[in-house]
């Protein structure tokens, strides 16, 4: 046996795992979904609708990175991967996966999480592991949940966050911003900045530090206002 048939028997056998961790739920083939370039084809006729601006392509190189954004729209990674061909694999939370929309996200090969659970949290991130491994891009989006208000980020929760950071030292890390103007009778205006690499100081600073420097930099290119509140909380306390 060659090393991509070991490679893809390991896969394989992580894809049984996961359907042991979630019975019943179909989630697809995540970060190696041989849908992902025709659902990002047929995608691009939201352009129709959209006006896309993305600055800072150049740098990210091809590759392996890790994509960390801000969450203001369910379409954040869309916009970017529609504009410029990148895979972008990314934790998506687990309930989406058994509602209306579903397909979509099992096309695109995202990677289901389910909050606060040990066993679903090290699967996501033996699956994230293995698609940095293929040369994928990983994206993270911090906030858990989208911003209830645009013009604000709220608290980056680490849990993920800053493990998937310490366990790939050598995988370039980029903050991507995305911001959404809409208008009455006009194509929605959406931009996208992208930083350079990021120097985290990983193994350095702190989980503090390193996160503080994820977040100033999105604050930085969104153009933000920061609150210290976890969005869903943010959710809720609007809700009641």
């Amino acid at each position: 046996m060659n090393a991509d048939s070991d490679d893809e028997d390991e896969y394989r056998q992580a894809l049984r795992d996961g359907r042991m961790i979630y019975p019943g739920l179909r989630f697809g083939r995540p970060g190696r979904a041989a849908t992902y370039w025709v659902t990002i084809a047929l995608l691009r006729v939201l352009r129709l609708r959209w006006k896309v601006t993305i600055n800072g392509t150049a740098h990210v190189a091809p590759g392996a990175a890790i994509l960390v954004g801000n969450h203001v729209s369910a379409l954040d990674p869309v916009v970017l991967v529609m504009s410029t061909w990148m895979r972008v694999t990314a934790f998506t939370k687990v309930e989406v996966f058994a509602k209306r929309g579903a397909l979509f996200f099992r096309l695109m090969g995202q990677i289901p999480l389910r909050r606060g659970d040990e066993p679903s949290t090290l699967w996501a991130m033996d699956i994230a592991s293995r698609c940095l491994a293929n040369g994928s891009k990983l994206g993270l989006y911090p906030e858990g949940t989208r911003s209830p208000d645009r013009t604000k980020l709220h608290r980056l929760h680490r849990r993920i966050l800053v493990p998937v950071l310490l366990a790939h030292p050598e995988v370039p890390v980029h903050a991507i911003a995305t911001r959404y103007d809409s208008r009455p009778w006009r194509r929605i205006r959406v931009t996208v900045n992208i930083s350079e690499a990021l120097d985290l100081q990983l193994g350095r600073a702190g989980q503090d530090e390193v996160t503080d420097i994820v977040r100033d930099e999105l604050l930085r290119l969104g153009g933000q206002t920061y609150v210290h509140v976890f969005a869903r909380d943010a959710k809720s306390e609007r809700s009641s």
